[in-house]
């Protein structure tokens, strides 16, 4: 036999496993269960750092199915399908990020169409991630135990994720918590779709970009320095060279999300700031784009300054966040598994770079990926992310298999 087909006949004894076999039946035949969790908990609001109510909600859901549950000291949701009775015996990690770039305002921002697709923020990321969580905790608490576990598995529902969070909640147990060396395989999902292993972590830098000065009136104190000005020029010549050396080599990307500033149109502004994210696939250039931010806002407030008859203007340059890199390995077992996973319920998947919860894993030389949860989605980041059940069970199917050989291995995954 060769490699491929070991691995395939390996993924295809555990599918037909009498657990397996009910948990795979069992994403069939409950689909309307998993919709309607998925439903009732993205209408609970979970901005970053404000995901409390959230993780409570997904506490009370794993104890009525009799699964252990709590928060840990980072305010990670951790549930157990059973007592966690040895803490020497190795852990296999199933983790999704519980906060979202945009929540929703009230109950009726999170809305079902006839089709059954769900539209309003973080209904996709990671709304799917989290209610692919439940969904495998279900399944497994109602079926059969998995064959030959040699391993326990762990729930997580992380903090922090999105955004300025900079990834608190996985730091805290991959770095922090004793679980996180008892872990062999970290197993992340993020958002919807079948089609993508994430087992490159995409790096990235965050700053904030700040413009002070005196301030006064539009017209009596024309001549001052305006920190609205110096910032626009600031982001001009920055996103023209960035735009343009990003083209060339490792794909880059720059992006300012946040400008703000100003009281009244009348009025000079004392302050104006914008936050930029920074990522690149390759540490160096991204290192090269952080000193191009550091010259291009020195050159800024050098052109601001000369301008001004008065009111001068000062600067500063505030990293805000950083994600770290990192890769699986092309010869792990983990990317072996699902790839023989993918094969055996004919799925057509790419390997790909992003950034995730399990950049901090795999930037600790862990074994982790990333993968979607199943079904449809996009308008990621917006007002009109959405999210379609079509083919949810496939994507469950898949998690369901990689977690059932991740705990029969006996050693790092």
């Amino acid at each position: 036999m060769t490699g491929n087909a070991q691995w395939r006949a390996c993924i295809e004894e555990l599918a037909q496993a009498a657990g397996a076999r009910e948990c795979l039946r069992w994403f069939t035949r409950e689909k309307q269960w998993v919709n309607e969790r998925h439903l009732e908990m993205c209408r609970i609001p979970a901005p970053t750092f404000l995901e409390r109510a959230r993780a409570e909600w997904m506490a009370a859901q794993f104890h009525a199915m009799g699964c252990e549950a709590c928060l840990d000291p980072a305010g990670n949701l951790l549930a157990r399908l059973e007592p966690d009775r040895d803490p020497t015996q190795p852990l296999v990690v199933l983790t999704a990020h519980l906060d979202t770039v945009l929540a929703p305002r009230q109950k009726d921002d999170i809305a079902l169409e006839p089709d059954g697709t769900l539209r309003g923020p973080g209904v996709s990321d990671n709304g799917a991630g989290l209610a692919g969580l439940l969904a495998v905790a279900r399944a497994l608490k109602s079926s059969p135990p998995l064959p030959e576990a040699n391993a326990a598995l762990l729930l997580a529902a992380t903090v922090g994720e999105e955004g300025e969070g900079n990834l608190t909640g996985m730091r805290h147990l991959v770095h922090e918590s004793p679980l996180g060396e008892r872990t062999r395989a970290w197993l992340v999902l993020e958002g919807a779709g079948t089609d993508r292993i994430i087992h490159q972590a995409l790096a990235s830098r965050r700053f904030e970009v700040a413009f002070s000065g005196p301030g006064g009136h539009s017209w009596s104190d024309s001549a001052s320095a305006n920190p609205i000005h110096a910032l626009a020029r600031a982001i001009t010549l920055f996103s023209e060279q960035c735009g343009r050396a990003a083209l060339e080599g490792p794909r880059s990307s720059c992006h300012f999300g946040i400008v703000e500033g100003g009281w009244s149109v009348n009025a000079i502004p004392s302050l104006a700031r914008g936050k930029v994210d920074l990522r690149s696939e390759d540490d160096r250039k991204l290192d090269e784009m952080a000193d191009l931010l550091t010259v291009t806002v020195e050159r800024a407030l050098e052109i601001e300054n000369q301008r001004a008859g008065d009111g001068k203007l000062a600067a500063r340059l505030k990293a805000i966040g950083a994600r770290p890199g990192g890769q699986l390995e092309d010869t792990s077992p983990l990317l072996a598994a699902v790839r023989a996973v993918d094969a055996h319920l004919g799925l057509r998947t790419q390997l790909v770079c992003s950034s995730t919860d399990a950049n901090v894993p795999l930037a600790a030389g862990h074994a982790a990926l990333a993968l979607g949860a199943g079904g449809r989605g996009g308008g990621i980041h917006s007002p009109t992310e959405w999210f379609s059940p079509e083919g949810r069970d496939l994507g469950l199917k898949r998690i369901l298999l990689l977690v059932a050989w991740a705990l029969r291995q006996e050693s790092p995954a």
